[in-house]
């Protein structure tokens, strides 16, 4: 993008909509941080939470902090949609991302009140469907991700989807610091998704009576479950950040450490791609 992004952001990152894992707090904390703060409003088992939720976020913020972020799942199964929609008009979220189908329902009502809206996609048959809807962004979801994940690699996607659009463009897989922020944004995007704060899959799987070193082969991110435990609430998934975490920190200090990071990739870059002189 030439233009500027209309939200005061500290560094181009997102805390990625997380489900059953992101809540207000979080989002808050995100958004104080200088960064976005996102959440699936699935995360609320009633429309009534999700006013809560809603409201008490709002509530909490101020001009300067970062914008917030609602993630609402437009698939035709979703019977709530017109419900959290109408709650979204309501407290306006300055950024709209839509999951698991068309963004056409939410556009409208997001572009009425000034909101942008992107649309999570996963491949680029979806990311040419939403960009011919005139969403303002895409949030490509590559392979690494923790969540409903692509298979592309994050530059790969990044590249072709840039041939054939120019609005917001955010990524996210395996991004796991603040020197793959910089290689994101050099790239082509003009954001990051990160996620993954919490989710470990060895706790969760001998929680479910499952031994994460005995069962035959790779663990993979396709598990059933039982009658008793179910995928997504007992058994997590993460993505393949999860390496680089090393401890529980708030998330201040995440983002502290983000942009350092961020900071010294961005200088690295620059003083390896200085033009030297012929001296030199």
């Amino acid at each position: 993008m030439t233009t500027a992004f209309p939200h005061p952001m500290r560094l181009p990152v997102i805390a990625a909509p997380m489900f059953l894992v992101s809540g207000p707090e979080l989002v808050i904390a995100a958004c104080k941080a200088g960064i976005g703060g996102a959440f699936p409003t699935p995360n609320c088992r009633t429309v009534a939470d999700l006013d809560a939720w809603m409201g008490q976020i709002t509530d909490a913020l101020s001009p300067g902090d970062g914008p917030w972020v609602a993630n609402l799942i437009t698939h035709s199964t979703n019977a709530r949609l017109a419900e959290d929609l109408a709650l979204v008009a309501q407290y306006k979220p300055p950024i709209v991302i839509t999951a698991l189908g068309s963004p056409k329902p939410v556009m409208e009502t997001v572009k009425a009140y000034g909101g942008l809206v992107f649309a999570d996609v996963v491949n680029m048959a979806l990311a040419k469907k939403a960009a011919d809807a005139g969403v303002d962004g895409l949030a490509c979801i590559s392979a690494g991700a923790g969540g409903h994940t692509g298979h592309l690699s994050p530059f790969a996607f990044v590249s072709a989807v840039r041939e054939f659009f120019d609005g917001w463009l955010t990524i996210g897989g395996g991004i796991a610091d603040g020197a793959g922020v910089a290689g994101a944004i050099a790239a082509g995007a003009d954001m990051v998704y990160m996620g993954t704060p919490a989710s470990w899959l060895k706790p969760s799987l001998r929680a479910a009576g499952m031994d994460p070193d005995a069962l035959g082969g790779p663990i993979t991110r396709d598990y059933s479950g039982d009658a008793a435990h179910k995928r997504w609430r007992d058994i997590w998934a993460a993505g393949q950040g999860l390496q680089k975490v090393g401890a529980v920190e708030p998330t201040a200090v995440v983002v502290d450490r983000l942009e350092a990071e961020y900071r010294a990739a961005a200088a690295r870059f620059a003083g390896l791609t200085a033009p030297r002189s012929a001296a030199a």
